[in-house]
């Protein structure tokens, strides 16, 4: 697999580019940044016997071409390295640069690193380099997991606290209930006992008379 053109656009506008070999491909390219969405993503096009692997990231396009198809390890490496050191070159400088303003400085990185992802050790670091995107994807997982546990467990908490609270309130609720009934129930004897002794005093008073007169 070899890397046969690369460029660097903001949208339509190319910053700069590079080429190993001849052909057609700056007008090729120009009708993909046509085609294009402006979304951020990773994507690749087949052309004839070419593949074109890009990445969009805050409007700037990054795009290599290709000439096999069933490798993406490799390109999307390449891809990912002009990105970082374009982003530390030029910073927001890209957003506002005229067509080709940046050509020749970074048209010299894109060679460097065209020929280095060319080379024999290529594969080896964009190995070593996806190995380590994944140890990171692994680890913001992790962090995720432990975050979301972390939000599980303060809910339990936060419902462990509201049952703790429903169990006071509903114990105190009890004691005053248990007392309202204490109460109630000696009103009930009171009652009961101021009944009978007003039976008792009427038959009295019709057996003996008002003064007891009769019972003495």
């Amino acid at each position: 697999m070899t890397i046969l053109y690369c460029l660097i656009s903001r949208k339509q506008t190319v910053l700069a580019e590079y080429t190993s070999t001849s052909g057609n491909f700056p007008t090729i390219t120009r009708v993909l940044l046509g085609k294009i969405a402006d979304v951020d993503g990773k994507m690749s096009y087949i052309y004839d016997q070419y593949v074109f692997h890009y990445i969009i990231e805050n409007h700037i396009l990054y795009m290599c071409m290709c000439d096999d198809m069933n490798k993406r390890r490799i390109p999307f490496a390449f891809l990912e390295d002009i990105q970082q050191r374009f982003k530390v070159t030029y910073g927001d400088k890209a957003q506002t640069a005229i067509a080709f303003s940046m050509n020749n400085d970074f048209g010299r990185v894109l060679q460097k690193q065209m020929d280095f992802y060319n080379g024999p050790s290529a594969d080896s670091f964009a190995s070593v380099n996806s190995k380590l995107d994944d140890v990171k994807n692994v680890m913001i997982q992790n962090i995720e997991m432990v975050l979301e546990r972390g939000e599980k467990l303060e809910l339990l908490v936060d419902k462990t606290e509201n049952l703790q609270q429903q169990a006071f309130q509903f114990q105190r609720s009890a004691k005053h209930l248990k007392t309202a009934m204490i109460w109630r129930r000696i009103k009930l004897y009171l009652l009961i006992f101021f009944v009978v002794a007003l039976i008792i005093w009427i038959i009295t008073v019709i057996a003996c008379g008002i003064t007891y007169s009769r019972c003495k």
